[in-house]
């Protein structure tokens, strides 16, 4: 009876430490298992970071990149309108001189014609000398815009007296135009004769685009909303501009006009509205016709501005 109480008690022992022993293989497996979910959560949190910081990375790279192409055209065009800029002073010293002496002449020319054909031929070479002379003008403005001499401009005077002088021109005697310039719209600081060239350039494009049988221009100006600026609008009824054309029609010397523009004229109208801190920007559908805006800032800042109103004739 002892030795079966011995062996009962060693039984227990044995059944005792084995199941300690197995609840510490227990707990120990259950820790490795947490172990090994902590370490595996963090090497996705350590994956999903390295993730994230190679697209940084590329999206910085990508950017750089932009950054750069963009660098590189822009000291392109800024190396190509300096050797126009030089082009032009030269090409003005050089041309203009003798083209004077070529006005007077066939002006005297004209005056002593006497046959219809004669005269024709002279009004002919008269009508070339005028633009070689004003494509050297116009060289001369995109390539060197002086600084604007601000003066408290009204655009309403502008417009009462630009639409009279261009209604003489033959090209707008079957063009309809409409103006509408908001009653309340404020005096901006400008260079009256830098804006005034600009309207001009942009109302002899939309008459050059009108088809033969004529059509309508309308000239809108007013604020724009919650921003200090003016907005003025162009509007025609012509042939409009391609999609494939139009990132080009601010370079200089790019025309789709034959024989009737130099190419210039909304390259300097746009050196002029960017010298004013403004922009201008076009809206085009082909048939059907243009809008060109340009937003002004009301006040220059830290530009002085002559107290009285300037009147642009």
């Amino acid at each position: 009876m002892p030795y079966l109480v011995s062996m009962l008690a060693l039984a227990l022992l044995v059944a005792a430490v084995a199941i300690v022993y197995l609840v510490h293989r227990y707990r120990r497996a259950v820790g490795d298992a947490q172990q090994a979910r902590v370490l595996s959560r963090q090497s996705d949190n350590e994956r999903d970071m390295a993730q994230k910081i190679l697209a940084q990375r590329l999206d910085e790279e990508r950017e750089l990149a932009r950054e750069k192409t963009e660098f590189i055209s822009r000291l392109a065009s800024y190396e190509k309108y300096a050797a126009l800029a030089q082009l032009a002073i030269g090409a003005a010293h050089e041309i203009n001189n003798p083209l004077l002496g070529i006005f007077s002449h066939l002006e005297l020319e004209l005056k002593t014609a006497t046959e219809a054909d004669e005269r024709a031929e002279v009004e002919q070479c008269l009508a070339g000398a005028k633009r070689i002379s004003s494509t050297v003008k116009g060289l001369l403005d995109y390539a060197r815009p002086g600084p604007p001499r601000l003066a408290r401009i009204s655009l309403q005077r502008m417009v009462d007296d630009t639409i009279p002088f261009l209604a003489m021109q033959p090209m707008f005697r079957s063009i309809k135009i409409e103006v509408s310039i908001a009653p309340d719209l404020p005096l901006i600081s400008a260079d009256g004769n830098q804006i005034s060239q600009v309207l001009v350039n942009l109302l002899l494009n939309a008459a050059q685009a009108m088809p033969q049988g004529g059509g309508a221009i309308s000239i809108t100006a007013e604020k724009v909303k919650f921003a200090e600026q003016v907005e003025l609008r162009v509007t025609d009824t012509g042939c409009g501009i391609p999609a494939d054309i139009l990132p080009r029609v601010f370079e200089p010397f790019f025309t789709t006009k034959r024989g009737q523009g130099t190419g210039l004229g909304l390259a300097i109208s746009q050196a002029f509205v960017q010298n004013h801190k403004g922009e201008v920007t076009i809206d085009s559908i082909p048939q059907r016709g243009t809008t060109v805006r340009i937003r002004l800032p009301i006040r220059q800042v830290g530009h002085p501005v002559q107290e009285l109103e300037e009147v642009v004739s």
